[in-house]
């Protein structure tokens, strides 16, 4: 399916009340190489001066987040792990783990794909580390990408297992086609999401990005009239339920843009920072 043209900003509402910008980093914040926009800082500054707080959501560990962000999220709230921990600064918000028994069978779930052929790595995520078996160094490289605080371990089976929040699946090849199906079935008891074209998370059947989002409105004050989200893959899909102003990339999956009020431009075209400042535009005058 051929991506939407994206909306002209032009079709915003003329004024809004934003208060909140939540957005998801990979396909979406992130240019086409994985880094911040150039002009990131001036538009954090310019949403700082009225008072819009930014909120990073993504399926990225919390250490990998404040790498990649610095001191520019050093106070605010945020959602990492696909929303099983959110944190603002020495503060947690909100957690979610999985039983030992679900992890045990994650990770033997992965492991019996990979004797089948499929080219697979398990990741261990608890809040502050993550934790993989050293599969080889391809796989390891990847899982470093987006997971900064990373150990392998010679069996994740030896590991306690009781402190888990998510099983993540990296696969070399198609997530969605290859291992979303076969990881739902073999554990039923937790939610299966496909986060990426080559990942699948494995999670709490009560964990989202949503669910976080709504912890971050309460303890902002902020409604989800005053909230713009952001998104591009499946595991995006809950922030649309908390946001008036919702936006898919123009990159995003089919999924995502039937949930989105708006198209925003491609990640490889800075989407998310020209839509912030058409709608930091559209602020009242002070």
């Amino acid at each position: 399916m051929t991506a939407p043209a994206p909306t002209p900003l032009s079709a915003l509402p003329d004024t809004v009340d934003l208060r909140l910008v939540v957005t998801d980093m990979d396909g979406s914040l992130l240019d086409g190489e994985g880094r911040l926009p150039t002009r990131f800082d001036a538009v954090l500054a310019r949403m700082r001066d009225r008072g819009v707080v930014l909120v990073p959501a993504s399926g990225r560990q919390l250490d990998n987040l404040r790498a990649t962000f610095g001191s520019a999220i050093a106070d605010s709230p945020v959602i990492a792990e696909n929303g099983t921990v959110v944190v603002q600064g020495a503060t947690e918000i909100h957690r979610e783990t999985i039983t030992r028994d679900q992890a045990v069978a994650a990770v033997r779930t992965a492991r019996a794909l990979g004797e089948q052929g499929l080219d697979v790595g398990a990741v261990v995520a608890t809040r502050d580390r993550a934790y993989v078996d050293p599969i080889d160094e391809r796989f390891v490289r990847q899982c470093a990408l987006y997971y900064t605080a990373l150990e392998p371990v010679a069996d994740l089976l030896d590991l306690p297992l009781d402190n888990v929040i998510k099983i993540a699946v990296y696969t070399f090849g198609d997530a969605e086609a290859e291992c979303r199906g076969p990881l739902a079935a073999a554990v039923p008891g937790v939610q299966t999401v496909v986060s990426g074209a080559h990942w699948v998370d494995m999670m709490a059947r009560s964990a989202s990005k949503g669910r976080a989002l709504t912890a971050v409105q309460e303890r902002l004050g902020v409604a989800p009239a005053q909230t713009a989200v952001f998104g591009d893959y499946l595991n995006d899909a809950e922030l649309y339920d908390h946001a008036d102003l919702s936006f898919a990339m123009a990159n995003a999956h089919p999924g995502i843009v039937s949930r989105a009020r708006y198209i925003a431009p491609a990640n490889t075209e800075d989407g998310v920072l020209r839509t912030i400042e058409a709608l930091l535009d559209r602020l009242p005058q002070r």
